[in-house]
């Protein structure tokens, strides 16, 4: 029923891709969508060399997009050797799916389309100030950081307001003398995306980039561009609104939602977004790697003995000589209660096993005055071309299970 459901996106000439709004993957991808960019992950799409978006998140979009906002992204194509920008708007579906997906509709573009630098040059008439016209006085008067941009001039400044000048560190005419990509951290990167936003009808939520102030700080920016007419010469005006300290506060809470609060570990929902990002950025390196679940022996006789505060520092302990004993390319995932998850990348099972007998007998060997003496049983398993991840993890769980029941203090492939 969800296949005839999509199926029927076919017959519409334009790119349209199906996502998922919680595994962050296309679930579909219509006719024009892959004669466009083939068979290309989400991950390459949103994050490429022009990509741009609002917010990194897709459920940060849903609230934005059941109010029926605007919202677009900037998408990065790759075909026949070339990349080039692609603007997509978003909309919510549901094709009879429990959770709505994430509906992206592509303008399409040809990458023989795109310009190249140093060709948006014309011969248009060139913007003139009006000191005392309606357009010049409202525009220095706003508190709001604006620029007028010529999109057909290799995005010239062609004036910024006095917020503006305040905000970059730059006189009004040494701002006239750049170009956007001069104050854009994506270089001239910038200038097929700027001619590609130059293309929409404006209305949408603003986009993120980062811009390089005149002290070479780096600030975080939502910029909303959108045509304008000034006597006859058409322009693009951005107003910039610096989110520099909302970026900050989003990314301390983002650290603190992976992050375990004893341990100072990475938690479940940081390794389930490792392996999505390595599965749609780089699949190679989800192909030959091996997991290991350490749980700690006896741990409710510790915590029955030595109190729930000496039984939080042995975990802690735990963490910190399972953390030492690995390889720099492995990571280790607080699991749940005493159970950690180790995950080790580019390693057979063989080598896996050696890492897990090596941190079995640190664990064994540490002794400190104030701790109780621990014991680990480790479950070891290497994944197999092909399987889920829920086989994976039962039979990294039946590895643990059987190392408990063998005796406990050892350690079992799976």
């Amino acid at each position: 029923m969800l296949l005839s459901h999509l199926e029927t996106l076919n017959i519409l000439s334009t790119p349209v891709w199906v996502v998922s709004v919680h595994n962050q993957q296309i679930i579909f991808a219509n006719t024009a969508a892959r004669k466009l960019a083939g068979n290309s992950l989400l991950g390459p799409l949103r994050n490429g060399q022009f990509s741009v978006q609002s917010l990194q998140s897709l459920e940060s979009y849903l609230p934005h997009l059941q109010k029926g906002d605007q919202v677009i992204e900037i998408w990065t194509i790759h075909k026949e050797g070339r990349a080039f920008p692609l603007s997509c708007r978003l909309s919510l579906a549901q094709f009879g799916l429990q959770e709505p997906v994430i509906v992206f509709e592509g303008t399409h573009t040809s990458a023989a389309n795109v310009p190249a630098p140093g060709s948006f040059l014309s011969e248009a008439r060139p913007y003139r100030r009006d000191q005392s016209g309606f357009y010049e006085r409202f525009f220095q008067t706003n508190t709001a950081p604006m620029l007028l941009i010529d999109p057909a001039n290799n995005g010239q400044i062609v004036d910024a307001n006095l917020a503006a000048t305040r905000f970059y560190g730059y006189t009004r005419d040494e701002m006239c003398m750049r170009h956007t990509w001069e104050i854009n951290a994506m270089g001239q990167d910038v200038l097929p995306v700027m001619h590609e936003i130059a293309r929409l009808p404006g209305g949408h939520k603003p986009l993120t980039f980062v811009h390089k102030l005149a002290d070479g700080n780096l600030r975080h920016v939502q910029t909303y561009a959108g045509p304008v007419d000034v006597d006859g010469v058409r322009l693009m005006l951005c107003i910039i609104h610096d989110i520099t300290e909302q970026k900050r506060l989003e990314q301390e809470l983002e650290h603190a939602a992976l992050r375990d609060p004893l341990t100072g570990l990475g938690n479940r929902r940081q390794f389930m977004q490792l392996v999505e990002n390595a599965r749609t950025q780089n699949p190679q390196r989800t192909h030959n790697f091996s997991l290991m679940l350490v749980d700690a022996d006896h741990f409710k006789a510790i915590n029955d003995q030595h109190g729930h505060n000496k039984g939080d520092d042995a975990l802690v302990m735990l963490a910190r000589t399972l953390e030492t004993g690995i390889r720099e390319s492995d990571t280790v995932f607080r699991w749940g209660g005493e159970e950690f998850l180790i995950l080790l990348p580019l390693t057979g099972l063989e080598g896996a096993l050696h890492v897990a007998e090596t941190l079995r007998l640190a664990v064994e060997e540490y002794k400190h005055p104030d701790l109780p003496s621990m014991t680990v049983s480790v479950g070891v398993v290497q994944y197999e071309t092909g399987e889920d991840f829920t086989r994976l993890f039962k039979r990294v769980d039946d590895a643990l299970y059987r190392a408990k029941t063998s005796g406990r203090n050892q350690v079992q492939m799976g």
